[in-house]
């Protein structure tokens, strides 16, 4: 286990197992279940730690770092929390939206002694009746939504290919078959999908290229969403207004990334879900997910459910 537990919490998995976070790798071998957040899971991590390893328990949505096709090869469950960071990433992502559309980080640069910003690089723009394309109508999507549409009144467009035609969607909230329009007709873009190989640079030049002068571009999904690279180019030819970026590829960025010197960039260090609720609901539904398998029962998520039961064949109940 790599990350810290409130005593509540650590009793629950202390009642089943020994518990091991003191980060030594060594004491790997013959773990039950593991937890972690910042490693990849690879097949030959998966067999350092052995055969008695039933179970990769992640928090919050992403698994993109752990090797599913591997871990279902291998009979072993990859547990996620998707509902648990949800309602904090969907703030973040409109945090991110209104501090670079109001210019708020220039504003501050300028109050703090920038003396070399002047008015017209702090001119935001305003909100109410603008456009917003969200490419994925997940759980956080829907929030992004509820809250641009309902909230700040934006017209809002989603696209999601795996959404039921027949769902109903918030007043001033429309929908596309064609992604390419997202961002061909909307001035702010957000983007809410997993990484997968479809969705690798689905944010990629040809499709920037598409939006219109003075958009903005939001991503709080993975980094690897974005073709970077394209993404500065199109901000350094200012044919985007900004951007504002939660994750990176790679992550953290280097430090000689232009992104990091644009003053018409919002960046934070993939801190989307890192907030006291955010933290406290991935934490208890980690541990949830890791009692269950320890006590033979099936977890409530499963990120491969074709693994079922995988190494706990002989204990399910």
């Amino acid at each position: 286990m790599e990350w810290p537990l409130s005593p509540g919490l650590l009793s629950q998995l202390t009642e089943f197992a020994e518990v091991v976070d003191d980060g030594d790798m060594e004491k790997l071998p013959g773990s039950t279940v593991i937890t972690g957040i910042r490693r990849y899971y690879d097949g030959a991590f998966m067999d350092r730690v052995g055969p008695s390893l039933k179970q990769i328990a992640k928090p919050g949505i992403g698994v993109d770092n752990i090797d599913l096709g591997a871990a279902t090869a291998r009979g072993i469950l990859v547990c996620n929390t998707p509902d648990a960071p949800s309602e904090s990433t969907a703030e973040h992502a409109v945090a991110l939206l209104m501090a670079v559309a109001k210019r708020v980080m220039v504003g501050d640069r300028q109050i703090r002694g920038a003396a070399d910003i002047g008015r017209e690089e702090m001119r935001g723009t305003e909100l109410l009746g603008s456009t917003l394309g969200i490419v994925g109508y997940g759980r956080i999507g829907r929030r992004v939504a509820e809250m641009c549409a309902l909230g700040i009144r934006m017209n809002v467009t989603i696209y999601d290919p795996l959404l039921p035609g027949d769902v109903q969607l918030p007043p001033g909230v429309g929908r596309t078959d064609d992604l390419d329009q997202i961002f061909a007709r909307n001035q702010f873009v957000t983007l809410h999908t997993p990484l997968l190989p479809a969705t690798r640079h689905l944010a990629n030049e040809r499709r920037l290229r598409m939006m219109q002068p003075g958009s903005y571009l939001i991503n709080a999904s993975r980094g690897g969403v974005v073709d970077e690279s394209a993404l500065i180019r199109v901000l350094q030819e200012g044919r985007l207004a900004g951007a504002g970026l939660d994750v990176f590829d790679p992550e953290p960025p280097l430090a000689d990334n232009p992104l990091l010197k644009m003053q018409n960039v919002v960046l934070t260090p993939h801190i989307a879900s890192n907030t006291d609720a955010g933290v406290s609901a991935m934490q208890a539904g980690t541990v949830e997910n890791m009692v269950k398998v320890l006590k033979g029962e099936r977890p409530t998520w499963i990120a491969n459910p074709e693994a079922w039961p995988g190494r706990m064949k002989d204990e399910t109940v």
